[in-house]
């Protein structure tokens, strides 16, 4: 995360250029209405209202005994009120996810509301919705042993190792991360000493990690969270707002703008798909689902819990994306003002949309965003860790022994991880750039486990299947183009070095794939009777 000093004269350069006026300081506007964003909204919200319920309705809530009440053991298994669920799981799946996903997905333009809209309804909200309440309907099971139990035990093992990895890279990047901006800001603000050493924070994180990994959910966890994602909510009110009451800001329409926007002309398909990730649809919240299905009070509360905070996370990046689209200079209908924003670090472009969209308030709330967000992110991302390897070997977590045995290695691997990127002996860049695509990849598993669970049920799979089928066509055309994947054998460069994408091949085998992998779905369901397998699959 760079030096927050960049950002604050990144912020004084185009409050310059807002005083010399908004045609000199942004560009030249070609439209000046903000319909796109406002009937994108009203959508998002129709469709928690509308689809959802359609969601919901095809899962079938009933009034069963949920784990939260049968089980009840104190640590994992608490029931909570359902406002808190929500607003816990809202920080759990969102973090800085919507934020500085939509941010970057932004560089597309003003079409990328048209993803973050449509993929929260049709996708993103059916991905979270039943990947928590699967789980609540197998005890509270982490997301690896509900797809074995309908995707059989080889794709259990491929995703209890890839969740664990996952989660501890998720946890180990959100210690990092947040240990080095708190530097920055001390270094800032004339301290010295221990306070500007990466190394203390880091300490400090994990240790908070820890006992956020090994107490009961409800002691930290449940008590902070929701003020913590009201923050959320807030920071996202006000940047809208600051956008809405400041003349010179305006965000282009999609029919005036509908084309790549991006500054180096990097192909939409398949990769604003990717990049938006958590604003969308994201197999990270599948890891994070179980945790609030294991403290649900009642299994009509999943439409809320589940498909909400999805809902309520595609809004929060519908608007960091328009922000994106209407604070920067748009040059030759290319988002270049944005793309030398987010050049200067992510963390530095948050602190300049704050602070140019709601003043000082908002640089105070750009702090717990930029700060606060990733931790929150990473305490729950090493507790599901700890839950996963918990199902894996089947170790009780009542007793304080047995929650030691597991988060003294998951911590310690964290630590070990962390410190070694602080003294500079291990380099994430590499390995973060996976991140992306592995969680899109684990959100397509999460869709065919899904479809083949209301198989079972004999209920509508087609509601799963479809989006599980879009995924995997997005998940393979990104494997084939990404330099950090195939990308790197069959793309070629220019003579000035840019990157050009051998489209031809990737677009049509992504596609193919894709059908393929409904072929087999079709194929599976047709040959398996559902009722005598259903009958037996608890066992």
């Amino acid at each position: 995360i760079r030096d927050l000093r960049m950002s604050r004269g990144l912020g004084d350069v185009y409050k310059r250029q807002r005083q010399n006026g908004a045609a000199a300081g942004r560009g030249k506007k070609e439209v000046s209405g903000m319909i796109s964003f406002l009937l994108c909204l009203a959508i998002l919200v129709g469709g928690y209202f509308v689809y959802g319920k359609i969601v919901d309705n095809t899962f079938g809530p009933d009034d069963r005994e949920t784990p939260a009440v049968r089980i009840n053991d104190g640590v994992d298994y608490v029931v909570m009120p359902q406002w808190k669920l929500f607003l816990v799981q809202l920080l759990n799946i969102a973090g800085l996810g919507p934020i500085f996903g939509a941010m970057q997905g932004a560089l597309w333009g003003p079409v990328v509301f048209l993803w973050i809209t449509f993929g929260t309804i049709f996708a993103g909200g059916v991905h979270d919705y039943f990947s928590g309440m699967m789980s609540e309907r197998n005890d509270g099971a982490s997301i690896a042993e509900v797809t074995g139990r309908y995707l059989g035990p080889v794709m259990q093992n491929i995703m209890r190792v890839f969740s664990v990895v996952l989660l501890i890279m998720v946890g180990t990047v959100f210690a990092v991360g947040p240990a080095g901006l708190i530097v920055t800001l001390c270094k800032n603000g004339g301290m010295s000493g221990l306070l500007t050493t990466t190394l203390f924070w880091l300490i400090i994180i994990l240790a908070y990690y820890f006992i956020a990994t090994f107490i009961s959910i409800d002691a930290i966890i449940g008590k902070i969270y929701p003020l913590f994602g009201i923050c959320l909510i807030i920071m996202a009110v006000g940047v809208i707002f600051g956008i809405f009451t400041n003349p010179a800001y305006t965000i282009p329409e999609i029919w005036a703008n509908f084309s790549n926007m991006h500054p180096s002309n990097t192909p939409i398909w398949s990769f604003m798909f990717i990049t938006v990730a958590c604003g969308a649809i994201s197999g990270f919240h599948s890891t994070q689902s179980p945790l609030m299905a294991r403290c649900m009070k009642s299994e009509k509360q999943g439409h809320f819990v589940f498909y909400g905070a999805m809902v309520c996370e595609g809004v929060i990046a519908l608007i960091w994306a328009a922000a994106g689209c209407a604070l920067y200079t748009i040059t030759d209908g290319k988002m270049t003002g944005l793309a030398e924003a987010l050049s200067a670090g992510q963390s530095a472009a948050i602190y300049d949309v704050c602070l140019k969209t709601m003043g000082n308030v908002g640089v105070a709330l750009a702090m717990i965003g930029v700060v606060i967000c990733p931790i929150t992110s990473g305490d729950t991302a090493f507790r599901s860790a700890r839950l996963t390897l918990a199902d894996w070997f089947k170790i009780d977590q009542d007793s304080y022994a047995n929650r030691l045995k597991l988060c003294i290695p998951v911590l310690g691997v964290g630590s070990f991880l962390g410190i070694g990127n602080a003294l500079g002996f291990i380099n994430y860049t590499v390995i973060w750039r996976y991140f992306s695509w592995t969680n899109q990849t684990l959100a397509m598993i999460v869709l065919w486990a899904a479809s083949m669970y209301l198989f079972y049920e004999k209920k509508n799979y087609w509601i799963t299947a479809v989006p599980a089928t879009f995924m995997s066509a997005v998940s393979v055309t990104y494997f084939l183009l990404g330099n950090e994947c195939l990308g790197q054998f069959l793309n070629t460069k220019t003579a000035d070095g840019a990157t050009v994408y051998n489209t031809a091949v990737a677009y049509p085998v992504g596609v193919i794939v894709a059908v393929l992998f409904l072929g087999i779905f079709l194929y599976t369901i047709k040959k398996r009777n559902p009722q005598p397998h259903y009958e037996t699959l608890h066992k």
